[in-house]
């Protein structure tokens, strides 16, 4: 991978929206849906729902850290999350919908931990967000990818004004 860019990876229930609303942030290069820190080698969509894999839905987010800081990302993130619901968001629930961080850079531990402080502030139940390494990454099957934007209609637990804030973000902290 090119050395300017970074990636994390992102569960935040259904793949679908967390990826189209992940995608439309200015910054981002790149994104894909799979299934993260599971169990088993190369599952399917039907496994990971029905034979408890452990795997997590999951956005892989491959972004410029000189046009978005991961600070910026994580916040736009949490914007479209229940971060203390377990196992839960939106009307969709099981392990595979666990809401997690998981990341490749040891370096971004720190950035991670403040973040998730910050947000605790915000809220009297505990953040349920896991922040593990990311222990594996399998793609999902061709139709997950881009789904939102192949079934402009499809469910998403996002709304769709988040979308539109999305597209709108600029991380003002690195100007």
């Amino acid at each position: 991978m090119n050395e300017i860019l970074k990636e994390i990876y992102l569960a935040g229930g259904c793949f679908w929206g967390t990826e189209k609303y992940l995608s439309n942030v200015t910054g981002v290069v790149q994104t894909d849906v799979g299934y993260a820190n599971g169990n088993t080698e190369n599952p399917t969509y039907q496994e990971v729902c029905h034979n408890n894999t452990g795997h997590a839905e999951t956005v892989r987010v491959i972004y410029n850290p000189k046009q978005v800081s991961l600070e910026f990302i994580l916040t736009l993130y949490y914007d479209v999350i229940d971060p203390t619901s377990v196992n839960r968001q939106g009307a969709d629930t099981g392990t595979q919908y666990r809401t997690g961080i998981y990341y490749v850079d040891s370096q971004d531990v720190a950035i991670i931990e403040n973040s998730i402080q910050e947000l605790q502030k915000k809220y009297e139940a505990p953040i349920a967000i896991e922040v593990l390494p990311l222990k594996n990454y399998y793609l999902a099957e061709e139709y997950h990818q881009k789904y939102l934007d192949k079934n402009p209609t499809g469910y998403c637990h996002i709304r769709k004004d988040k979308f539109d804030k999305a597209k709108l973000a600029k991380d003002t902290s690195l100007e």
